[in-house]
């Protein structure tokens, strides 16, 4: 049975790409940032596993896992959770930045390093949920452009590393979806938030199985995914 380790699980994009996972009987790892939200998605995955991890601490994650269970496997890495906040440079603060830069981009990297050994065993898949600010970097945009821009590069420098390994990597790239995190943005923004403009959060899960079920022969390496005309 293949085993998916996946963050954000809780809501959008990550709760569809999990649900649809745990549908088909695939086994699910489901990393969660303290045991309350493991307890919400243990109840919302009936036999998920749960790991303990607070991405916006990157530099705990080692320890957490040595206090904790890890699976004897895991085939595929999916990255999905993610913080915005949104200011122009002018004003956005140094915390604002940090935990943007924790979140998106060195939560990715680390827990990526901290799983690597059993990835090349299985010979298994890395798969970045970044954004169309991960492409491009928009006013008052720079500090989540800046943390997708360098989990663009992050994933282009371990495809290279690891294909050796038999490691695939993957950047899947959303435009605006409709999900909780877009709905904020949208209030820090000012602007009127209707989600039947955006991308459904299944759309994205289905462009994420994809890439996840495309035969070991080839990879698809970056996928951009927009809203339908």
């Amino acid at each position: 049975m293949t085993v998916h380790l996946v963050t954000g699980a809780g809501a959008g994009i990550g709760a569809a790409v999990a649900r649809r996972l745990h549908e088909r009987g695939d086994e699910l790892v489901l990393l969660v940032r303290d045991a309350g939200r493991a307890r919400e998605v243990a109840a919302q995955f009936p036999g998920a596993s749960t790991l303990v991890g607070d991405l916006a601490q990157p530099g705990r994650l080692s320890w957490a896992f040595s206090k904790q269970h890890l699976p004897d496997r895991i085939d595929t890495l999916v990255h999905v959770a993610g913080v915005v906040d949104l200011g122009p440079v002018a004003d956005l603060p140094l915390a604002v930045w940090e935990r943007q830069l924790a979140v998106n981009l060195l939560a990715p990297a680390e827990l990526t390093r901290l799983l690597l050994p059993m990835l090349r065993v299985s010979r298994g898949q890395v798969l970045f949920v970044n954004s169309g600010a991960g492409l491009r970097a928009n006013a008052d945009w720079a500090a989540y452009a800046a943390s997708k821009h360098g989990l663009k590069a992050l994933a282009d420098a371990l495809r290279a590393e690891e294909a050796e390994n038999g490691v695939r990597v993957t950047s899947v790239f959303p435009g605006r979806t409709a999900t909780g995190m877009q709905e904020r943005v949208h209030q820090q923004e000012g602007a009127e938030y209707d989600p039947e403009r955006f991308i459904d959060p299944e759309s994205v899960a289905t462009t994420i199985l994809t890439a996840l079920d495309l035969p070991r022969d080839a990879q698809i390496t970056d996928l951009s995914v927009r809203p339908g005309v």
